[in-house]
């Protein structure tokens, strides 16, 4: 018979499998959450403004990363050394306050990396809030529905719902707002998001730098037809994006403003074309602001005029 007092503690041989898939658990996690795959259409670039935007997330990520890297490094030294094991012999001064290295780099580091990270932020924000002045663009006016997107080219005198055509190697002026509660207007592959508002026309100008189909959508939830507010987006040549265009507008329907009044009920639909449209569709005055001479201007004539 063995003594209870000099019995062995029970084992549980389960635990050290638990701590294993909580590892392989948080692995699997923290790859998931990285942005690996082509799916992550954010981390794929296809025009000069997404890849800025994208130079700046990954200057703002290696900063971030410096950070938490030595935080975890720290407390990695601080649990092992420090830990209340017997003989350890590590001094134990947790009372810092008044300590002449700690205290600066405390504030020295952090200034160091938002500077890093302003300069370049704060140069390309200047540089993509305006076009570009030696290229035309062409200029595509957007108005958020619920729940999808009219697209109309004043230049081409075509429209379309829920699917959009641009050239390739050509900037992309968007004149954005909304016949319908606020959204947001978004290429992830193009470049950022911009919001669409009732009584506002607000700009946004991308690009396309090779052919392609783009995936755009709404970012802004805008009730129980938002899964279905997205759009395509065919980057193709110019010749092939005007020959599309003199097509579209010798051969679709033009669109009344019956068929107008029809987009703006509580539905969905899928993508139609119009070889025309009623000027009234679209705001004439220009509300939002653009940059221009390196101040914000209010856009009460056509940007396309100057």
């Amino acid at each position: 018979m063995v003594d209870s007092d000099k019995a062995p503690l029970p084992k549980f041989p389960g635990r050290s499998s638990r701590r294993r898939w909580l590892f392989g658990a948080a692995l699997l996690v923290g790859l998931l959450t990285t942005g690996c795959g082509p799916q992550y259409v954010l981390l794929r670039p296809a025009g000069p403004v997404a890849t800025k935007e994208l130079h700046l997330f990954e200057l703002a990520g290696i900063a971030m990363g410096i950070v938490i890297v030595s935080v975890f490094v720290l407390y990695a030294i601080a649990i092992i050394r420090f830990r209340d094991r017997p003989g350890n012999r590590a001094p134990y001064m947790p009372n810092w306050h008044g300590h002449r290295l700690l205290e600066p780099l405390w504030f020295i580091v952090p200034a160091i990396l938002l500077t890093i990270i302003a300069i370049p932020t704060v140069g390309v924000t200047y540089q993509l809030a305006h076009l570009p002045k030696t290229r035309d663009p062409v200029v595509i006016d957007v108005t958020s529905l619920q729940w999808k997107w009219l697209f109309e080219y004043p230049g081409q005198h075509i429209a379309t719902v829920n699917y959009l055509v641009i050239p390739t190697g050509k900037p992309v002026l968007f004149e954005l707002t909304a016949d319908s509660p606020m959204n947001t207007f978004w290429v992830p592959q193009l470049g950022g998001m911009e919001y669409t508002m009732p009584g506002r026309v607000l700009p946004l100008w991308l690009e396309a730098s090779h052919p392609g189909l783009f995936w755009g959508h709404s970012g802004n939830f805008s009730g129980t037809g938002f899964a279905a507010m997205f759009f395509h987006v065919k980057a193709v040549s110019p010749a092939k994006f005007a020959a599309w265009a003199r097509r579209l507008h010798r051969t679709a329907a033009p669109m009344t403003l019956g068929d107008y009044h029809r987009l703006l009920t509580f539905n969905v639909v899928g993508e139609s074309s119009y070889g025309a449209y009623p000027a009234s569709t679209f705001p004439s005055t220009k509300t939002g602001f653009v940059l221009r001479g390196g101040m914000y201007t209010p856009m009460h004539n056509d940007p396309r005029k100057g």
